[in-house]
């Protein structure tokens, strides 16, 4: 954290992470939609801190969740700021593309952390699969956590019955 100061945007996060990196620290990143925050989400992140020196969260922007009708719940900055709220965070910033590709690029993290579910690169979208590819080409390890899962658009649906009703603009 740089004076106190958490939420940056991508390029200048790059600009910050270089200098840590020369000091020898190992930086992890983790990137996701989180909706909402629940447990399943802390513990992917505290498991994550865990394997580096400096925990790095970027979020989807509300241009590209595709999580479905009236999603995300939560615009991009309350993500972020809920996020930074965490002790375990030490920077998040708010993605600027579909995927985590160009920012694993910029950001070329130690560490590229998702969880358990994604162990088997099995993903739909195939968002999961060109992310593993730019991990190998920046000469990044990709790990994965082992913590309680949970689904944010279940819970929307269970809790809430959908996903409608948030809180995109104030």
């Amino acid at each position: 954290m740089v004076n106190g100061v958490k939420i940056y945007e991508i390029a200048e996060l790059a600009e910050v992470l270089k200098g840590l990196k020369a000091q020898g620290k190992k930086v992890v990143l983790c990137h996701g939609c989180f909706d909402l925050m629940h447990p399943g989400h802390i513990r992917y992140l505290q498991a994550s801190k865990k394997m580096g020196d400096i925990l790095v969260v970027t979020v989807t922007p509300d241009v590209y969740v595709d999580k479905g009708p009236g999603r995300p719940v939560f615009d991009q900055s309350l993500r972020a700021e809920s996020i930074a709220a965490l002790e375990c965070v030490d920077y998040v910033s708010v993605n600027m593309w579909p995927t985590a590709e160009e920012t694993l690029r910029l950001i070329r993290p130690d560490y590229y952390v998702k969880g358990q579910e994604f162990e088997r690169m099995k993903d739909k979208t195939g968002k999961m699969q060109k992310e593993h590819e730019v991990v190998k080409e920046i000469g990044a390890e990709m790990r994965f956590t082992h913590e309680i899962v949970f689904s944010s658009t279940a819970l929307l649906e269970r809790y809430f019955g959908g996903s409608n009703g948030g809180t995109k603009g104030k």
